[in-house]
């Protein structure tokens, strides 16, 4: 549960390498009875473009409710981190200390577990055909999923009041538990309210162990980054159909498999180039490429610059 690289990697929509990334701050602690929360701070390099993210899941196994739970997970960026703090201070954030030393951007992941004891205690007692919220605090929901959860400006007040308090002890597990109800409360509205949250036109999608396999098919390809791979072969690693494959990769994750491998090929090789300070060359050949010139074409394509332009930006 407690993985930054998925909510990260859907952020920056390309893969990423914890070991490469400055950690500003790490937190990871469990409020009894309550919710169990990590937050990790990482510093922003400038030539990142990150998309703050949130995402909503839900984990529901029939013969084994001891690992039912409901999950958030947050990335934000931009928000300024003073070292010496360990928050935002006043100066900062009034930009009253330009020249601080202390002060840089940040890239915040926040996660929030919560179980089944502690939701129940939100729901009816008396559930009958109730919304899609009520299943999912009773977890009489029997379908897992995973949904994007869009992040409004009061879910961003949430946000940032968790990553800039100043309660300690018994005060701060009070805050936190706060917090994380509020959050709880914006994320089940917005993403969840009446809504059916297991309708795909793809029927076979309804299917936990199709969408499991589809998804594991999105992290064979961000391993074969350097090493392409045919969708007939990635079929085959995953045990489904082609046709299933394609139809059902679309739906999850909203592009098709081509634009989604390539799309990550390119942001990598961007920061293979710009990061790694690789040659256009070398890049090439990390990412499979038969010639230079392929590589460049298909780089222009995405990003709008040749590789050589990249580098003199």
């Amino acid at each position: 549960m407690d993985n930054q690289l998925d909510i990260l990697e859907l952020a920056k929509r390309e893969p990423m390498m914890l070991e490469e990334m400055e950690n500003l701050q790490k937190i990871n602690r469990n409020v009894p009875g309550s919710v169990q929360y990590s937050i990790y701070r990482y510093k922003k390099q400038p030539q990142w473009a990150i998309e703050d993210t949130g995402v909503i899941h839900y984990h529901y196994e029939k013969n084994n409710p001891s690992e039912n739970y409901l999950e958030l997970k947050f990335c934000v960026s931009g928000n300024i981190y003073c070292r010496k703090k360990q928050t935002e201070c006043n100066y900062c954030l009034a930009n009253q200390s330009r020249s601080c030393l202390e002060k840089v951007e940040s890239i915040d992941v926040l996660s929030f577990t919560f179980s089944p004891t502690y939701l129940q205690q939100f729901a009816k007692t008396s559930i009958n055909n109730g919304s899609i919220s009520d299943q999912v605090l009773t977890f009489t929901h029997t379908v897992s999923f995973t949904k994007m959860l869009p992040l409004c400006g009061k879910t961003r007040m949430a946000i940032e009041a968790l990553l800039n308090h100043n309660y300690t002890d018994t005060l701060e597990n009070i805050f936190i538990n706060a917090q994380t109800q509020i959050l709880l409360l914006y994320s089940m509205d917005c993403m969840l309210g009446d809504k059916e949250v297991n309708s795909f036109s793809c029927k076979f999608l309804a299917n936990e162990a199709d969408r499991e396999k589809i998804i594991k098919a999105r992290e064979i390809l961000l391993q074969h980054i350097g090493e392409p791979i045919t969708i007939k072969a990635l079929s085959r690693k995953v045990a489904i159909n082609e046709c299933y494959l394609k139809k059902g990769f679309k739906e999850i994750f909203g592009t098709t498999i081509f634009d989604f491998y390539q799309g990550q090929r390119m942001e990598h090789a961007k920061y293979l180039l710009y990061d790694k300070g690789l040659s256009v060359t070398e890049v090439s050949m990390l990412l499979g490429y038969s010639s230079i010139s392929h590589f460049s074409t298909a780089f222009k394509k995405h990003t709008g610059l040749k590789p050589c332009e990249l580098l003199t930006r």
